[in-house]
């Protein structure tokens, strides 16, 4: 074998190594240090990963790598061992022989191949987690990556006599580290882990490391399988300071341009900004509109689509939505005409956005004529619902939102409307444990909803069943005229107590089931009938704004009716005098 293809070939025996031992790879100076003591059962996400040690040549990977093995009972290798035993050269000759393209590409299949085996702890050198190609392989691996982040100063004294080196030949180590931190941290920082190093002893880092790792709790992820539209959902606390590290492997440039709102923008864009500046993006522009419903009109669209295009956005740059259902329906329509269409990423602040309206594309704005009736498909590159927003909502934009998870645990079946039941007060009082599973649930049912009918096409079923209560609730809305006075959750809820009364009163369903929905809103602090509502309606005014709904077909309303929890069908039959009766009976005047 020649020595030109021996590095894609390294390691086959250190990759068998038994999982009690860390033995030394080939070439690598035997541990002498003390030991850590008995190894420890690893956390339980952590069972069948390996960990791959990144950052800047003296970060200490090597010798925190080793305690680190012996602690958890894993193999430790070191990928520049590895590469050079396999090519019979030290890196140095490689580099000069065959440069560092081809010094990259045989590292990245060394450390492919190295983690394709058993679990390890693996050191890497400098510059193998800065190459692109590097950190998705690893990423795909389902290893778990750790940058040991050190001041220049510790660098400086770890790397004295490191002359043998390729980067450090015939160089000033200060200028040359000090350019590669720039080049390289907001690369490194899309590690899943980070650890800051100090001159403390390396017992002590190797214990924060395995602390840092037995404590961390990986975010969920729950694809939308849209072909080459396909993204993720990504559902965690502490998402925001993250941001960045996230949308690196999905966007086409570090370039963003913000939307939130006035409310959201103190609370949730300081946390934000740190996240996306951590990993090396520019910031164009950062466009806050009004809170509420009233934003999301044509003078609104305009004003976003002028600021971010003024800032210099092309067709690379992101347009980021930072907030709820508003600012996530008016960002994501603004990205899809501007330049013919720009990335585009939720990152939802409310429980009824995380839970329902930052999955499956659908934007738009509203008219006077009815809710959503401009608007277009454009699917994120990514969602990420940080549940730590939630902990800043107003109780009532809180219960507004959980009207959301309702229609999921109705549309989804017994199993989950009955958890809705027994847990929906505890979720709209605080309960981070029953937010986060309400999120994970719901976008469960959605992104399989939305993967099956992405557009709504579907003749019967498919996504239409989404609506359940929205016909109602977007008649009710608009009535009210976006101004605040009845939010979209709340009449979302109204709209699922009438969706299951008519539902009854057509004999689809028992009649148990429209007490049974009514009640559980009411528990939960919610409107949940017409007579609750601080206003009056008229009859005719509401079925006039249901026969403008974008639902209306050849003339005919068209309704989510349920026949059970998990149950539910559309109907375009249904009598509008059945309908006109219902919400006469309900408190509402001719």
């Amino acid at each position: 074998m020649s020595r030109n293809n021996a590095i894609a070939c390294a390691s086959s025996a250190a990759s068998s190594a038994p999982a009690a031992v860390a033995p030394a790879a080939p070439g690598a100076a035997a541990w002498t240090g003390p030991a850590p003591g008995p190894a420890t059962r690893p956390a339980p996400w952590l069972q069948g990963r390996s960990i791959v040690l990144v950052g800047m040549p003296g970060s200490g990977k090597s010798s925190i790598g080793r305690r680190l093995s012996l602690r958890l009972g894993l193999p430790f290798l070191d990928a520049d061992t590895e590469i050079e035993a396999a090519a019979g050269l030290p890196i140095t000759e490689i580099f000069s022989r065959y440069g560092e393209p081809h010094f990259r590409d045989g590292e990245r299949r060394v450390i492919s191949r190295l983690l394709a085996g058993p679990p390890v702890v693996l050191a890497t050198g400098g510059g193998a987690f800065a190459d692109a190609r590097t950190r998705a392989a690893i990423r795909a691996s389902g290893a778990v990556s750790v940058w040991l982040r050190c001041r220049l100063p510790t660098l400086l004294k770890r790397v004295a006599g490191r002359d043998h080196r390729p980067m450090f030949l015939h160089a000033d180590p200060a200028e040359v580290l000090q350019r590669l931190m720039t080049a390289r941290h907001p690369l490194y920082a899309e590690a899943d882990l980070v650890i800051q190093c100090s001159d403390e002893s390396p017992e002590t880092t190797t214990r924060r490391v395995q602390e840092a790792l037995e404590a961390w709790q990986p975010p969920a992820r729950l694809p939308v399988t849209l072909g080459e539209r396909s993204y993720d959902i990504v559902v965690g606390d502490g998402l925001l300071q993250r941001a960045g590290a996230l949308l690196a492997p999905v966007l086409p440039a570090r370039r963003v341009v913000v939307v939130t709102d006035g409310t959201v923008a103190p609370l949730h864009l300081p946390a934000l900004r740190v996240g996306l500046e951590e990993a090396g993006f520019a910031t164009l522009a950062e466009i806050a509109v009004p809170p509420g419903e009233a934003s999301k009109d044509f003078s609104a669209l305009q004003s976003v689509l002028e600021r971010m295009l003024a800032a210099g956005a092309d067709r690379r740059t992101a347009v980021i939505a930072l907030g709820g259902g508003v600012v996530g329906d008016l960002a994501g329509f603004a990205a899809a005409v501007a330049l013919r269409g720009l990335p585009f990423v939720q990152v939802p602040t409310t429980l009824l956005a995380q839970v329902d309206s930052s999955v499956g594309g659908k934007t738009g704005v509203n008219l006077a004529l009815g809710k959503n009736l401009v608007g277009a498909f454009h699917q994120p590159r990514i969602v990420l619902a940080d549940t730590a927003t939630l902990r800043t909502l107003p109780p009532r934009e809180l219960r507004a939102g959980y009207a959301e998870v309702a229609k999921h645990g109705l549309l989804s079946g017994e199993t989950l409307w009955r958890w809705c039941e027994g847990n929906g007060a505890a979720l709209v009082a605080g309960d981070a444990a029953a937010q986060a599973h309400a999120v994970l649930e719901s976008c469960r049912l959605k992104a399989a909803v939305v993967a099956g009918d992405e557009r709504e096409e579907s003749a019967e079923g498919g996504r239409a069943l989404l609506n359940l209560g929205h016909t109602f609730g977007h008649a009710l809305e608009a009535e009210c005229g976006y101004g605040g006075t009845l939010l979209h959750g709340e009449a979302v809820g109204v709209g699922l107590g009438l969706a299951a009364s008519l539902s009854a009163r057509l004999g689809q369903c028992s009649q148990e089931l429209p007490g049974r929905v009514i009640s559980h809103l009411q528990a939960c602090g919610m409107p949940a009938r017409i007579r609750d509502l601080p206003r009056t309606f008229s009859t005719a005014a509401l079925m006039g704004r249901m026969r403008k709904d974008k639902k209306v077909r050849d003339g005919n309303l068209r309704f989510v009716l349920l026949r059970g929890p998990g149950e539910a069908y559309t109907a375009g039959d249904v009598p509008p005098a059945m309908v006109e009766s219902l919400l006469r009976d309900e408190g509402c005047e001719a």
